[in-house]
């Protein structure tokens, strides 16, 4: 159906028709009978309701119509002007090579006008440069309506693409993260419920013989799953997809904080030397965080696999361009960490490539096992 904005563009020419055919009339043109004027404009006007729909075939019509109404003889006619309406719809949805055509129809069907001796329908020479200046004129205007359409169409897409591609983005970035957050939940859980599990066993063999050490333990183990459960809560709701106001979450732990987790697993049951070389310069957080769970995830593998009576050496160096991890124990668990299928240091290799570092982890001659990080400073992520 045509839209009311193609009946508003016709109605003034169907006014200027209904005019002409009731004041005005064409001297010495042929009329055919009462009924060949009004039909003639019928022909021309009524297929330009369609003409955005189908501007060819409008086009197509509205020429042949004028065509026709030359060879039979009949006067020019205002509804006459139905072809530069239907053109100018070509020129604005059509491909350029068809505006191009219908142009050339246009500027001929003015030329057939000329070459036309005499008649109400002629039109003088002279008069050829102004028809076809407008003609011209109308054309341009459609190819301008045309370009811009196209362009307008372009900056939209283009607009489109540009936030599903941003769309595209958040999502890996979040997949990312949750990937970071599964690992620091993994850390998390690896280390306290190892503790747990520690003291649980000191606290069964010490209930009767020393129930002080005994309630020590269970005191500790009481402390050590009320932190776990707190940061477990913590990372889980971080995985909610749930959007709106987020509570302050506490602050991860960073280098402050290795001293308090050497101590940790000391009253673990796990004696471990700490040692510190040199200052250590500005760090993101995010490098802070790295090397703590580097030194947390190596501890927790000596706690699980190192044996009894096995101890733990944790040394930092901080260089001018580089930081040196030596994290080493004298027990047994290099056996252990192979048939475990090395999970942790897959865990630590990939955390240290975040920042450029390396990692290398082996079992120590002797017994024992070794694990050595080359990190830089100041790498960006």
């Amino acid at each position: 159906m045509a839209s009311h904005q193609d009946t508003l563009v016709i109605a003034p020419l169907v006014l200027c028709c209904l005019i002409q055919v009731r004041y005005f009339s064409a001297p010495g043109s042929r009329t055919g009978g009462p009924w060949v004027t009004p039909a003639l404009h019928a022909a021309l006007l009524i297929p330009l309701l369609w003409r955005r729909r189908h501007p060819l075939t409008v086009f197509a019509i509205a020429a042949l119509v004028s065509f026709i109404q030359w060879v039979a003889g009949f006067g020019l006619l205002a509804a006459n002007s139905a072809v530069l309406v239907a053109m100018y719809g070509v020129a604005a949805h059509c491909r350029l090579r068809w505006a191009t055509v219908a142009g050339a129809i246009a500027e001929l069907g003015i030329a057939l006008l000329v070459l036309r001796p005499n008649g109400s329908g002629s039109v003088l020479a002279k008069e050829y440069a102004a028809f076809s200046v407008f003609v011209i004129a109308i054309w341009i205007a459609g190819i301008y309506a045309n370009t811009r359409r196209r362009y307008v169409h372009s900056l939209v897409e283009r607009a489109k693409q540009a936030e599903r591609e941003r769309g595209q983005e958040a999502l890996i970035t979040a997949a990312a993260e949750r990937v970071r957050i599964a690992r620091e939940l993994h850390d998390v859980v690896a280390h306290n419920v190892s503790v747990i599990v520690l003291h649980a066993d000191g606290a069964g063999y010490a209930i009767h013989s020393e129930p002080e050490l005994a309630a020590q333990a269970l005191q500790t183990i009481s402390t050590t799953a009320r932190r776990a459960l707190a940061e477990m809560r913590r990372l889980v709701g971080v995985l909610r997809e749930e959007t709106g106001a987020q509570e302050p979450h506490s602050p991860q732990p960073g280098l402050a904080r290795l001293g308090e987790l050497v101590e940790q697993t000391r009253a673990s049951g796990l004696p471990t030397e700490f040692t510190v070389h040199g200052t250590s310069p500005p760090l993101p957080e995010g490098q802070q965080l790295v090397i703590y769970r580097i030194v947390q995830e190596a501890l927790t593998n000596t706690l699980k696999h190192g044996g009894p009576g096995t101890r733990a050496s944790v040394e930092v160096a901080f260089g001018h361009d580089e930081i040196k991890l030596e994290i080493a124990d004298d027990g047994q668990g290099a056996p252990a960490l192979q048939v475990v299928g090395g999970h942790g240091l897959a865990g630590m290799r990939e955390r240290a490539a975040l920042y450029g570092g390396t990692l290398q982890a082996a079992p120590r001659i002797g017994g024992g096992f070794h694990v050595s990080v080359r990190m830089p400073v100041g790498h960006e992520e």
